[in-house]
């Protein structure tokens, strides 16, 4: 217990010395280690916790990630000259004018844009960004190559994280998140070609990483029909203030997977905010999204959101797991009752 105590102490030290002393002149190494605490999550880490992470996977989580940044930022009805917040000093970063051409082509999802003519060459670019920078980049501290993470190891199309770490991204994903996104929006800020209107702009943080309100909206009437019209929490008939919440809350996971929608009275949203709902919900989130429903959430919402009923159920799995083992308590019903 003593060893594993100083392992992830150890691992805390490391997020803060890459804070510290990385060198991050664009925000992809921030991405980058945003991308492996994610793929942490929803990935089963082996008996001996070295976990293999392909190109692949990594590829397609920085586009995720970066699919939100690349559309045009507005305060208060005023947009950004050219749009798109620069994510570097000087030229855009290529990843972003990749996805542009991407959602212009009218892909509204990363499964849409797989399926894109597109996405070959934008598939190639975003792997040749990820093997000439972050990829070995990440681990340069104070100009010298320090490999925690995982091995700098050439002619491979994957990594392979150390002993335990993908564990302590697991423990610590919340806060490696908010490590990543902090420097992330510190960059973006203090770019000067972006700082006009960022001034301005008291949600950022938002704009980059939230979700908006208006998209998921599409899934209500689906979530509707396959509850008969009642709250997911309460069980009592919906009206007209119903709210689509995200079953694992956003804040905890802040990709917007169809399976994971459930719809709810304003109140009961409201009430439950961030906190895990009580296992009871929880078997009938299960039962109602990843069994009796799966296919057709996937057929109806597919369009508009990624759907991926298996990578929503291991994101559940981590989330009640660190629940019970730090001891937290489930929101069941009303603003104060928990189990």
């Amino acid at each position: 217990m003593e060893a594993l105590y100083k392992h992830q102490i150890d691992f805390i030290s490391y997020m803060q010395r890459l804070l510290q002393e990385g060198d991050f002149s664009s925000t992809y190494k921030f991405a980058f280690l945003h991308a492996l605490a994610d793929i942490c999550i929803e990935r089963d880490v082996p008996s001996n916790g070295q976990l293999v992470i392909s190109f692949d996977e990594i590829v397609e989580k920085l586009i995720l990630l970066y699919w939100q940044h690349a559309k045009p930022f507005f305060v208060e009805g005023e947009q950004l000259q050219g749009g798109i917040l620069l994510q570097n000093s000087g030229k855009q970063a290529k990843i972003i004018a990749d996805i542009i051409e991407l959602q212009d082509s009218g892909a509204r999802n990363l499964t849409q844009a797989k399926a894109s003519t597109f996405w070959p060459q934008i598939y190639r670019n975003t792997l040749d960004t990820l093997k000439k920078g972050p990829l070995w980049r990440l681990q340069i501290l104070s100009k010298q190559e320090d490999c925690y993470l995982f091995p700098h190891i050439k002619n491979r199309n994957y990594i392979e994280l150390n002993p335990g770490i993908a564990d302590c991204f697991r423990q610590f994903h919340d806060l490696v998140v908010q490590f990543a996104r902090q420097g992330w929006i510190e960059k973006v800020s203090k770019i000067q070609e972006n700082q006009s209107v960022i001034g301005r702009a008291g949600e950022l943080s938002d704009f980059l990483f939230g979700t908006s309100r208006n998209s998921l909206k599409i899934a209500a009437d689906l979530l509707k029909d396959i509850q008969h019209g009642n709250c997911f929490y309460c069980g009592k008939p919906l009206n007209e203030k119903a709210e689509v919440d995200h079953f694992i809350p956003f804040t905890k996971y802040n990709n917007d997977l169809a399976h994971n929608f459930v719809l709810a009275h304003r109140v009961c949203n409201n009430n439950k905010r961030d906190y895990l709902a009580a296992p009871l919900h929880r078997e009938n989130w299960q039962d109602q999204n990843l069994v009796v429903h799966e296919d057709k959430i996937t057929k109806e919402l597919s369009a508009y959101f990624v759907c991926d009923a298996k990578r929503i159920a291991q994101v559940a799995n981590w989330a009640y797991d660190i629940a019970e083992k730090n001891g937290n308590k489930f929101w069941f019903k009303t603003k104060d009752v928990f189990v």
